[in-house]
């Protein structure tokens, strides 16, 4: 059961504007891995639905943060089912990401109370997604749809839409300040934060540095609108 209301993960999503993302198929591991982001000043850590027992390992997490770091929401990402969603909201997901829009996610969601964020592509399903309840949409692949001048575009028409691009965010400054200058809520940003060359090295103290870097940087293009 999530231990964060949907109104609770939203607001820190918007107020801090990042959202780290990741698997690891390692408990150790996923572990160090979140709490280098909250030491970096992360709150909420998307972790991915990616490979064989991925749910054991994130109920695993789960249980562990809630104890070691009970400031940290921990959500799931690559969901494209419901029966998948059900499974990790009942592991205490406190939010659920998915590469496209699921009606079927969306209503499981809502009824639980449960932030959804599902990949869109075009302002129509941007569209369809906020009819079904969806408040912080994700805009995947971010590069690949138009990047920073596609929120732009769909902010013109519709600006009450929160877009979070994931897929495309470089962890550089004139990354981050293009894609909140555009107006974007927040990013979900992967491999480019949590780099795999860190991960293997066990260079922690990287993830946490760079999370704090795109932390500031973010706070400075919102500032500089």
């Amino acid at each position: 059961m999530a231990r964060f209301t949907r109104l609770q993960v939203l607001n820190t999503i918007v107020e801090t504007g990042l959202v780290p993302v990741f698997y690891h198929n390692d408990l150790e591991v996923a572990k160090k891995i979140a709490q280098a982001v909250a030491e970096g000043g992360a709150r909420t850590v998307e972790f991915t639905n990616r490979g064989d027992f991925a749910p054991w390992v994130f109920k695993d997490l789960s249980e562990y943060l809630n104890k070691a770091n009970p400031n940290i929401i921990l959500g799931v990402g690559s969901v494209v089912d419901a029966p998948t969603a059900a499974l990790y909201i009942a592991s205490g997901a406190n939010f659920v990401v998915g590469p496209i829009l699921n009606p079927e996610v969306a209503r499981l969601c809502n009824r639980r109370k449960i932030a959804y964020s599902p990949g869109c592509g075009s302002a129509s399903e941007i569209a369809q997604a906020e009819e079904l309840g969806v408040e912080i949409v994700k805009v995947f692949p971010g590069d690949s749809v138009g990047g920073p001048d596609f929120v732009k575009a769909i902010l013109g028409p519709c600006p009450w839409t929160r877009i979070m691009p994931t897929g495309g965010v470089e962890t550089t400054k004139e990354s981050i300040s293009a894609w909140f200058k555009a107006g974007t809520t927040a990013a979900g940003i992967g491999s480019n934060l949590i780099k795999k060359e860190w991960i293997a090295a066990g260079n922690y103290e990287a993830i946490t540095a760079k999370t704090a870097e795109v932390l500031a940087w973010i706070r400075e293009a919102r500032q500089g609108k």
